[in-house]
């Protein structure tokens, strides 16, 4: 007994138990690696060498993957590249429409160009071969042609792909000269061509079969895949691991469903998405005219998905998925409110959160803000840390409730208790007056940068703020609601950090412009 008290004793951080310094987790990275890697080595074997992989999904960062799979690389699919980097090449498409938009990758707040161009970076930084950009549905869009010439003056191979008429549905139309035949053929190189995009409807199937067109009329038996995470094809219909998905695609009006082919085919219940079903019949007559034979049986059976071979907890991914949902209502309440979503949207993501029983799945740390905001009078943040307690932080004169909870959270996990000098004054102050004084800012309120700036500041010199410092990293999954919507810098600064945030749909101010 004294025995296993003194190995407790010595496992201990920070005079914490072992077990509050753990996450949980629900999936199994490797063996993900693994099972991925070797089916994706039989579909390129299947085709003769030659396979073109759709990559759906964020290719970097699946912020949505981890949130709902606690556990889950968000980066896999890169490590899942590296491990293949001998054999695959990499294009990327970009909607002409998209970039003539400007449209943005919320969880990251890039424009879709930008985006690109930061993921494009970040491969060949890890070694990965980026052969080519496809901009699609190119009809003379400026901004899309600006953006193609911008590439091409740094010696990238652009190609422009055009909307061909009768898409999707004129199989003899698409499959023909005038068709897939008028887009320019990608030369590519390697047996494996993973085709991807910042975002979704980039154009990526309609790039694989315009690939596909080509490479069939130059006597390369080349074939398609598509590689996406969710919906899990072998979870249940109504899992929230599923539902999590429709909820994260609530404004496209993807809805999971049966798959009937498939279990027409091999009488085997198969959850895909109403996209991908309804444009299956079609999908499968294009692939036909192009190879001369039936190549799949069902729009399931066109995927390689091994994600729900490596979930080891069943019930933490159904908890963690029910979260993720619950953060998509009030993600959808408060894009509403900045009127950035329609109703259709909101109305949508409400409904998800009855189907998947989620509304109390944040209860702990919403309660918690609504709770201490209300007795305290000032606008409240709230955030659970990872052996389940709640600290809190308020806005008020000299800081905002954001950059108060992470400082409140620091002083907790660092075990420094209420000990308020972790920041010293010295430094505290000069950023104030810059911000009034010089910056000529309308408010003398510290954001959560000035907060982390100045806490980095004193670790030079002192320990408090270095202990402090030092328990960052543990914020990354911890829940957090704040009772009024965030201004968009403090939200990215919280997702950079990790913490998962939602927030009440009610402005602090009154105020139309918040510059």
């Amino acid at each position: 007994m004294k025995e296993k008290e003194e190995k407790k004793a010595k496992n201990c951080k920070n005079g914490k138990p072992e077990s509050e310094n753990k996450t949980k987790i629900c999936f199994d990275n490797n063996l993900y690696l693994k099972l991925q890697s070797e089916n994706i080595n039989k579909r390129i074997k299947k085709f003769h060498n030659k396979l073109y992989l759709e990559f759906g999904g964020k290719i970097f960062d699946d912020l949505h993957a981890a949130r709902v799979l606690p556990g889950f690389d968000p980066n896999i699919k890169i490590k899942l590249l590296q491990k293949m980097k001998d054999k695959a090449e990499i294009i990327f498409c970009i909607s002409a429409n998209d970039i003539e938009k400007n449209k943005i990758r919320a969880d990251l707040g890039l424009s879709y160009d930008n985006e690109v161009l930061r993921l494009v970076d970040n491969m060949r930084a890890l070694g990965l071969y980026v052969s080519a950009f496809v901009i699609t549905l190119y009809k003379g869009q400026p901004s899309a042609t600006k953006f193609g010439k911008k590439l091409e003056q740094r010696g990238e191979r652009v190609f422009f792909h055009k909307y061909i008429k009768g898409y999707p549905n004129d199989v003899e139309t698409i499959v023909s000269e005038v068709g897939y035949g008028k887009n320019p053929f990608v030369e590519t190189t390697r047996p494996l061509v993973v085709v991807t995009a910042p975002g979704p409807s980039s154009g990526k199937l309609a790039t694989c079969l315009c690939q596909l067109y080509h490479e069939h009329n130059r006597g390369v038996k080349a074939g398609y895949a598509k590689f996406e995470t969710f919906p899990v094809w072998n979870l249940p219909l109504k899992h929230p691991v599923n539902i999590a998905y429709e909820a994260a695609t609530a404004d496209l009006y993807d809805v999971n469903q049966v798959d009937p082919y498939h279990f027409n085919a091999y009488g085997k219940l198969a959850i895909n998405y109403n996209r991908d079903i309804a444009a299956y019949p079609v999908l499968a007559n294009i692939l036909k005219k192009i190879t001369g034979k039936e190549v799949y049986k069902s729009p399931t059976e066109m995927g390689v998905n091994m994600v729900a071979s490596a979930i080891i907890d069943d019930k933490l991914a159904q908890e963690s998925a029910k979260k993720e949902i619950l953060r998509r209502y009030y993600r959808a309440e408060c894009d509403y409110k900045r009127g950035q979503c329609t109703y259709e949207t909101l109305e949508r993501n409400k409904n998800l959160v009855e189907e998947a029983d989620a509304k109390k799945a944040l209860a702990k740390v919403i309660d918690t803000a609504k709770r201490t905001s209300k007795a305290s009078g000032y606008p409240c943040e709230a955030l659970e840390l990872p052996n389940g307690k709640i600290v809190t932080g308020k806005t008020k004169k000299i800081v905002s409730a954001s950059a108060a909870v992470v400082l409140n959270a620091l002083r907790t996990l660092a075990g420094l208790g209420d000990d308020f000098d972790v920041i010293t004054d010295d430094i505290l102050f000069p950023i104030v007056e810059y911000r009034t004084k010089i910056l000529k800012s309308n408010s003398s309120v510290l954001t959560l940068d000035d907060v982390l700036v100045a806490l980095s500041i004193c670790t030079s010199k002192n320990e408090k703020a270095r202990k402090a410092m030092a328990e960052i990293d543990k914020l990354r999954g911890c829940d957090a609601h704040c009772t009024y919507i965030l201004p968009n810098a403090e939200e990215q600064t919280l997702k950079k950090l990790g913490i998962n945030i939602t927030c009440e749909p009610v402005f602090l101010s009154t105020k139309l412009f918040e510059g």
